[in-house]
């Protein structure tokens, strides 16, 4: 009897042993999947950062948002790319254009890559990429009409601007300040496309705007330029002054894009001339 009972007992210790060996094996293993995860898990933890760029949303060839409310153009297709070489994502903010520099310096959004001309006025609050386009300043009468840019230049008729716009400034500064147009026959907007369609309707006898987009804007309307004026203006990616970091970013970006054959194809692209 006792010897049976000395058997059962050992055979019991030694169950208990491969069981407990079994539980060490098991947590090892469930240990090393966890830490295989771990591994896997950081490594998607390793996100790419976000900017949001805002855009004029009514801005063809450079920013415009297509039927289905997408992103489109010239300046979104570029600043995707520089995304994609420079190592971080992009999402896009209509903005008003008259309220798009105050958005950014409330950190709402954090660039604007959209046709923005750099000023002198602009950098005292911003700071500017490294210039990427050189544009000149169109206008643009009714085909009914038989204005000239002497007329124009003469004050002779009401003129249709984009609120915030260096046209609106250049008409400010070169014809309303110097006392050729009245300050009351500069109709501001704010979007372009209210502009053009008061030209339509003969509202106004002028409109003002960069040469690409004003192309865009009357194609296939009864409007026509009439003219250009020689500003000389170069667009920039507009940023906040204390994010330098950022504003290295975008610098190389612009360089690295053209640098490569993207720029030529976007250029062809997008641009009417």
């Amino acid at each position: 009897m006792k010897k049976k009972n000395l058997f059962i007992i050992l055979i019991i210790f030694i169950s208990i042993g491969v069981l407990f060996c079994g539980c060490i094996d098991n947590v090892q293993e469930n240990q090393k999947v966890v830490s295989d995860k771990g591994r896997i898990n950081s490594s998607f933890s390793e996100e790419k950062p976000v900017y949001i760029v805002g855009i004029d949303g009514e801005y063809p060839p450079y920013s415009f948002l297509d039927k289905n409310g997408e992103a489109q153009g010239l300046d979104v297709e570029s600043i995707k790319w520089i995304g994609d070489d420079m190592g971080f994502n992009v999402k896009f903010q209509p903005v008003s254009w008259d309220e798009i520099i105050p958005e950014l310096l409330a950190k709402k959004i954090d660039m604007v890559y959209s046709g923005m001309t750099i000023t002198e006025e602009r950098k005292e609050v911003v700071n500017f990429s490294n210039p990427y386009l050189k544009i000149n300043q169109s206008i643009a009468a009714h085909n009914e009409t038989n204005l000239s840019m002497e007329d124009f230049y003469a004050g002779i008729g009401k003129i249709g601007a984009q609120r915030g716009t260096t046209g609106a400034f250049w008409v400010e500064g070169n014809l309303v300040n110097k006392s050729i147009l009245p300050a009351d026959m500069l109709i501001t907007y704010d979007n372009f496309p209210l502009v053009a369609t008061d030209l339509l309707n003969k509202r106004v006898d002028f409109i003002i705007y960069d040469r690409s987009p004003m192309l865009d804007e009357i194609e296939g309307k009864p409007l026509h330029i009439i003219g250009d004026i020689n500003t000389g203006e170069e667009y920039g990616v507009a940023i906040r002054k204390d994010d330098e970091l950022l504003l290295n970013k975008i610098n190389e970006g612009l360089e690295h894009l053209i640098d490569s054959p993207k720029w030529e194809e976007l250029k062809k692209k997008y641009e009417k001339g």
